[in-house]
């Protein structure tokens, strides 16, 4: 079984789908086997993370398990 990125708004965009299987391992791992712009993007300032449903504060550290569906949430804008 593998863990699960999933990508919003604009990030599915530049994804280039709304998610994808990866395997599991530490988060740095997992980004350093991805594209390049998209793993900047991911990693933005602004750009808030989800680890199976529940938010996260601290990006270091992070290990995705079998199984674990790690969101990745794009500031969001509007009036």
């Amino acid at each position: 079984m593998a863990a699960r990125l999933v990508f919003l708004g604009r990030l599915e965009d530049i994804a280039g789908g709304p998610e994808r299987e990866v395997a599991p391992g530490p988060l740095e791992t997992v980004l350093g086997a991805l594209e390049p712009d998209l793993a900047v993007a991911l990693l933005g300032e602004r750009v808030r993370m989800a680890l199976n449903g529940v938010l996260i504060a601290e990006r270091g550290g992070i290990v995705l398990g079998e199984g674990d569906e790690l969101a990745f949430l794009p500031p969001v804008s509007g009036g």
